[in-house]
């Protein structure tokens, strides 16, 4: 499948430039988000909070004290599901990867359920069970996993066969995979009423509710997940020349291929783990960065990085204020977004 979708890269001087932009549209997203709510606050108020704040101002302590856990983990989160369907649409050759294609997402919420669903039946079995802070310190071990193990199955189904690893059967199995883990999560949700009405808008993909413990817990693993990734850019690069010539220029395929699979892993751990299974993220922003800058994935991935948290923080102020004073799941905007842009992608490709 060689997707046909192309345009025209910019040329340097407009590149540079969109580089900047880039840079100034993640600040002033951060900006919106931190002074959009029930109370709105000015951006000068809002910088204010950070370069001269006051403890007896309410906006400086609403800034700083509600708004600014959920903006981390925003910026935590886009980051993570750009890179990541970089990572994945780099190692794996499918224009369609991506973390909530390839069923990452999904695993990892199937194993995020599991462990909240389990523990409670386990204690009551006598089984000694972790205290809930220490599951919540693990959430995104457990998540990273899940997504590693849901992501081999895809690999070794979609292998299978005389044509082999081809795109197509990758996204075909990770689709049917995907909705296999999906019904197994919802069928432990059905049976746990708790668990369900604790998790209701965290299964959509959203930011609310998270807390600055949670960003704190998850910043490690995203910060590994991340490093890991931009110390194997250069080697990405020589295995988009095609597996030969990049044996003939001593990259070890197998040894690169797995790390960025790691990286990948930890990064939708690490994502899920926060905000749920948030969709599209990683489908749209590399092909809107390789499109328009580079597909240099020493420049690729950090744009990546930025595009995605943009795009995550811009659909966090949409489903706060498209119904508002309601307000809709994150996920429900990407996916609005997202889905006719992958059916686009999937119609284009041949």
């Amino acid at each position: 499948m060689t997707l046909v979708l192309s345009a025209p890269r910019l040329a340097q001087p407009l590149r540079l430039a969109g580089l900047v932009g880039v840079v100034a549209l993640l600040f002033v997203v951060s900006l919106l988000h931190l002074g959009f709510g029930a109370r709105p606050i000015a951006p000068r108020v809002v910088l204010e909070a950070f370069l001269a704040f006051d403890p007896a101002s309410f906006d400086h302590r609403v800034v700083r004290d509600l708004r600014l856990p959920r903006l981390c983990a925003g910026l935590m989160v886009g980051a993570a599901l750009g890179v990541c369907g970089a990572l994945l649409q780099a190692v794996t050759r499918n224009p369609l990867g991506e973390p909530h294609v390839l069923g990452l997402n999904a695993g990892a919420t199937f194993a995020v359920v599991t462990t909240l669903t389990l523990g409670p039946w386990l204690g009551r079995a006598g089984v000694p069970v972790p205290a809930p802070a220490t599951l919540l310190a693990a959430r995104p071990l457990v998540a990273a996993l899940g997504a590693g193990v849901m992501f081999a199955a895809v690999m070794t189904i979609g292998a299978a066969g005389r044509l082999g690893a081809t795109p197509l059967k990758m996204t075909l199995c990770g689709v049917a995979l995907s909705g296999f883990a999906a019904a197994l999560t919802s069928a432990q949700l059905i049976l746990d009423d708790q668990t369900l009405a604790t998790l209701r808008l965290w299964l959509a993909g959203d930011l609310s509710g998270v807390s600055r413990t949670a960003v704190w817990g998850v910043l490690p693993w995203f910060a590994a997940g991340l490093g890991l990734a931009f110390a194997l850019s250069g080697r990405l690069n020589v295995l988009g020349l095609g597996d030969d010539v990049a044996r003939g220029l001593g990259v070890n395929l197998t040894r690169t291929r797995g790390a960025a699979l790691v990286a990948a892993g930890v990064l939708c751990g690490a994502a899920v783990s926060l905000a749920g299974p948030v969709g599209f993220v990683g489908l749209l922003v590399p092909h809107v960065a390789r499109t328009l800058f580079s597909r240099d994935h020493r420049l690729l991935l950090p744009l990546c990085a930025m595009l995605g948290a943009s795009l995550l923080l811009a659909a966090d102020l949409a489903a706060r204020a498209l119904a508002a004073p309601r307000e809709f799941a994150t996920g429900v905007v990407t996916a609005l977004i997202g889905v006719p842009v992958f059916l686009l992608l999937a119609a284009r490709s041949r």
